[in-house]
Parts: C-alpha cells; structure tokens; sequence
C-alpha cells in the first residue's frame, strides 16, 4: 500500500527510540517511519509528514495505547506541527534519561565498537526539566513577533512564554515584544542579577525597529546599549562571555562539566596542556589554575571575540596561551607543540576523522584525551579512531544538560596504548 505524504493517517506500531526525538515504526507497505511525539510501545494514529526513497517521517497525532511514561506536555506550544524547539515534552522526565541512555549506549555500540551500559545524570537547575535554559535563539516572522521555527519548517511558531527558558530570559520582555525589521534574535542572561544581552539580526538592510527591553542590546554585531556581554559564575571564578560567544544554556552545565573534566584529569600540576574549541575559556583558565605556572595551556579557538573574553577570563595567567585559529589536522600535528593532556569540546558535528587522527598520532607524548560532546553519534564516530588505534576508553559520563530534548552531554576520557 503506497503512504502519501499528509493525505493520510497510519496505524502504527512503535518500536524503539531513534535519532531526530522519535521513534521507529513500520508502515504497513513496510516501510520504516520515525515518528515524533511518540514513545516505544504505544499504537498511534500518526500522519506522514515527509517521504524519501527509504524511509517515511511522521507525527503522532493520536495515541491508540499509550506508554506509562507519557505525560501531558507542559507548554502548550509543544505537539505535532507545532514548535519544533523539544522533542520530549510528552514524556516523564527519567524516562527522558532511559531514552538517552538507551539511544547513546546504541550508537556507541554500532559506530564505535563500544559495549557500555550509560547512565544520564541530571544536572542541578531545573529539576522539573523546565525554567534551566539561560541563552535562547529565537526567529522572527515578518510581523515581527519572536518565536521558534516548527520542526523541520521555517515557519515561525510565535511564543509569548517558554516553560525550558529561564525567568531571567522571561525578564528581559524579549518574547513578548515585538521586533519589526528583524529576523532572528539571541537572548543571554547571566549570573549577575539583571545581566541580559539581546543580540539583534536585520532582516533587510535596513535598521530594524528595536522595543524597549530590559537587557542591553547588539545589532548586528555592534554594541547599542550596555551591556554587551554578561557574567557567569563557574568553579568559583567569574567568566566574561560577549554576545554571541558560545557557552553552555543549562544553568548548571559550566560548574557540572568543569568538574567532571577536572575530575578526570586529576593532578597536571605543571603539566603541557592544549584546550580545543576552547570558547570563552571555560576549561582553559581552570586548567591553567589547575597546572601552575610550572605548566601551560594553550586554547585554540577559531572566534575572534571569544578569544578576546577568553583573555579576559585568563588575565595574569602567563602560561595561558589563546591562539585565533581553526582546529584543523596540520594545526593539531603541528601547532600544539607537545602537550600530554588534550580537552576538546567540539561543535555538535564533532571534531573529525581527520583532527582525530592527527591527535592519536601525538603520542607517546599525549597520553590523555577528554573529549566533551554535546552529540552521542559524532563522539561514536570519533572515538572509534582513537580506539582503532588501541586508546582505551577509560571513563565516560552522561548529563541531561538539554532536558526536553533528545539531546545528552558526554565526557569521555581516553588514554593512550602503553
């Protein structure tokens, strides 16, 4: 029987957790469907959103036989052809954790040759899996109102309130004003009280009508009002981070991975050390801290103003070296010296067969690598470098730093064959 794409409903049988925030389940011509805003287990009537030679994609848009763990998505914006922002908001939050882990011990099984029972650890801040996000990207349609795109669309489903962002995000009156001119707009807060940044993207070349917002402003990368940057507090330091500077959204992510990363390279007082992809510094200036004046850091960023607030946050540091250069296979084989320990905290498309490669071939010297991923399938695929190389997986951890999402945040700590 053929399925067309939204003339029809299926009945459908759901299997296990895939990629993209559904579930797999077979159409009754056999072909394999992932349908979103279902759970395994359960009968649903889904309705075909999108069809390829090999695979169809659908929506849950009635549930037949429900799972134990569904709930009652708590925003109301959250559902089929609605905003595309969460994944899991129909279901219970430790069963998010069950569905992460399953779905990371998965891929690292098939892509990195791994068998590893994973647990997903929750994160401190928004224990309810809402109210943790402090950084938020948001579109704007032509009327000008915010909102977020609609999974897999670029329509704009428009949001006045967004139970995952925090109430300092919600301060800033951002979401419910209205932005004419614009076509995207990024939120920070930090962890100074009533620190707020809005960063502004034009939609044309002309300039965009901005509302009166309690937050400073950037248009187009230039300061318009104070402040430009807020401040964060992490491992008892205070991080500088500009406007449009990556750093983590979760409340909790900085101070619960740089203790993980710290705790899993232990003593490297006076060690060489090299931090990849090293943002605003978060690891670096810690490690720097951590190595003394015995030992150096260098972090290599390829972002101009996050190496600036990167200096800023290690300022009389000496041995604390940032370099503006992209990561690259020549840069790590050649440019990072002879460091014994690498932390990398690459992009979700992770860092590459061939950075991997090249820094598996830094030992004897490097004998530790940890690696942060906010992407369970790209950390797979790197890892089975290392591990092809006979490094060994020592340690790996799982953070629920994206709680409504199909999303985890791994620390793996690799060493390399004696």
């Amino acid at each position: 029987m053929a399925t067309q794409v939204g003339d029809q409903l299926l009945e459908l049988q759901v299997g296990a957790i895939a990629g993209g925030g559904g579930c797999v389940a077979r159409a009754p011509d056999g072909k394999v469907v992932f349908v979103r805003h279902s759970l395994p287990g359960e009968r649903v009537r889904a309705r075909i959103t999108a069809e390829t030679s090999s695979y169809l994609r659908a929506d849950a848009v009635e549930v037949l036989s429900a799972s134990p763990d569904r709930v009652d998505p708590p925003c109301p914006h959250a559902g089929p052809g609605r905003c595309g922002g969460c994944d899991f908001q129909h279901v219970e939050l430790d069963a998010q954790r069950r569905l992460k882990a399953v779905r990371t011990a998965e891929l690292l099984r098939q892509i990195a040759g791994v068998e590893r029972e994973v647990v997903v650890e929750a994160v401190e801040g928004g224990d309810d899996g809402l109210g943790w996000r402090t950084r938020v990207r948001l579109a704007v349609d032509r009327d000008g109102r915010a909102g977020f795109r609609r999974h897999r669309s670029h329509r704009v489903e428009r949001v006045d309130v967004c139970p995952v962002t925090s109430p300092e995000v919600a301060a800033t009156g951002a979401l419910r004003a209205v932005w004419p001119g614009s076509a995207e707009l990024e939120v920070v807060t930090g962890t100074v009280p009533d620190e707020a940044v809005v960063s502004v993207t034009p939609r044309g070349r002309a300039a965009p009508t901005i509302p009166i917002i309690n937050a400073g402003l950037v248009v187009k990368g230039k300061v318009r009002r104070d402040p430009g940057a807020v401040h964060i507090e992490a491992g008892g330091r205070t991080y500088r981070v500009s406007a449009g500077v990556f750093w983590q959204a979760h409340r909790g992510a900085a101070e619960t991975l740089l203790t993980a990363v710290l705790d899993v390279i232990g003593d490297c007082e006076g060690a060489t050390l090299a931090d990849l992809y090293a943002g605003a510094g978060l690891f670096a200036v810690a490690l720097a801290h951590r190595a003394g004046p015995a030992g150096s850091v260098l972090a290599v960023e390829r972002d101009g103003r996050a190496c600036a607030d990167a200096q800023h946050n290690g300022a009389g540091l000496a041995h604390l070296v940032v370099d503006e250069a992209e990561v690259t296979p020549e840069l790590v084989a050649t440019g990072l010296g002879r460091p014994s320990i690498v932390v990398l905290d690459p992009a979700r498309e992770g860092a590459g067969i061939d950075v991997m490669r090249a820094l598996s071939g830094l030992a004897p010297t490097l004998r530790r690598v940890v690696y942060v991923s906010c992407d369970a399938a790209s950390f797979s695929r790197d890892a089975r470098v290392l591990l092809d190389e006979r490094w060994t997986l020592t340690s790996l951890r799982a953070f629920d730093i994206f709680p409504m999402t199909e999303h985890v945040e791994l620390v793996g700590r690799f060493e390399a064959p004696v």
